[in-house]
């Protein structure tokens, strides 16, 4: 139960602002690195959005394996967007205010999206599991109800677990700063602005990551020792390699995503500081979802190939119009 003191601490805090000083105001050359996460932006715009749509409009892709893609691009597409803008536009302006609100909100944005992304990247390494392993049954065990269940399941559960992480970090009194030196609003620096006792739920903000990134984290594991198994077991070299590079796209991701995220909510504080904290920040909002898109579809022939008919048909329906 919260003392008269911490109720106090906390009612002068609501309403109050704070000030993100992220990477941008902490590195030798702004401009420059300024211009560089701009072009990674506006490359997970166009990459992504291009997969959502070839994806959509392609019936041939209207697949277990291509809407669980969709969905993860969907993600990248939402996680940059609730911080690269708001960065950019604070740099430019030269003005790095968030509201409490404003900060509750991107956390709860964050948290949401980048959870259900953990927990989707281990029901598409069961996808290829199923693909590889049980290629006559994949129908029978990824029937379309199965794949939006996992979907739905990974919304659902990295809403409420965002949503109960947001509420209980925000009714923290931060009377040591309002200063946030990192790219958003997460957990970890905002508990360092905290003027209570918040060493039980550290305590849980790791249990919580644990759960949610190395359980699905040994889902793929598993998923993709058994795969190895299968691969090495096939008798032409065309299925081996084919198996190979549809696995080796989905273990670049998860090796980026799962590096960056432990890194954030697993090691201890004291392995962290200010900078190495902004660094990976970027890489897990900014980097990634600019990268993934790329990673999947460049060395994907089917993805290719829907991408040339889908650009032909509008190109053919722009030159057919008068």
């Amino acid at each position: 139960m919260n003392s008269p003191r911490t109720m106090e601490l906390w009612n002068s805090t609501v309403g109050r602002d704070f000030i993100l000083v992220g990477i941008l105001n902490d590195c030798a050359f702004p401009e420059l690195l300024c211009a560089t996460i701009t072009v990674l932006y506006m490359l997970a715009l166009i990459s992504n959005s291009l997969l959502l749509l070839v994806i959509t409009m392609d019936t041939r892709l209207h697949v277990p394996m291509y809407q669980l893609l969709g969905q993860l691009s969907l993600m990248d597409l939402l996680f940059t967007s609730v911080v690269t803008p708001k960065a950019l536009v604070d740099f430019l302006r030269r003005e790095y205010i968030i509201s409490f609100e404003g900060c509750a909100l991107q956390m709860f944005l964050a948290l949401t999206v980048g959870s259900a992304e953990d927990l989707l990247l281990a029901f598409m390494a069961y996808d290829r599991y199923v693909a590889i392993c049980h290629p006559l049954n994949y129908m029978v065990y990824m029937k379309p109800r199965v794949c939006w269940f996992m979907v739905a399941t990974s919304w659902i559960l990295a809403y409420l677990s965002a949503l109960g992480h947001t509420i209980y970090t925000m009714h923290f009194p931060f009377c040591m700063s309002l200063e946030i030196r990192h790219l958003l609003c997460e957990i970890p620096p905002l508990l360092k602005l905290a003027c209570a006792d918040s060493s039980k739920y550290e305590l849980l903000v790791y249990v919580t990551g644990v759960t949610f990134l190395l359980l699905p984290l040994m889902t793929i594991v598993a998923s993709y020792t058994l795969i190895l198994f299968t691969v090495l077991h096939m008798p032409t070299n065309e299925g081996k390699k084919k198996a190979l590079v549809t696995c080796s796209s989905h273990l670049t991701v998860v090796g980026m995503f799962y590096g960056a995220a432990t890194f954030m909510y697993v090691l201890p504080s004291s392995f962290h500081s200010p900078k190495q904290d902004n660094i990976i920040s970027v890489f897990y909002t900014i980097v990634t979802p600019a990268l993934n898109p790329l990673i999947y579809s460049l060395r994907n022939k089917e993805v290719m190939g829907a991408l040339r008919r889908v650009l032909g048909r509008y190109v053919l329906l722009a030159h057919s119009t008068p």
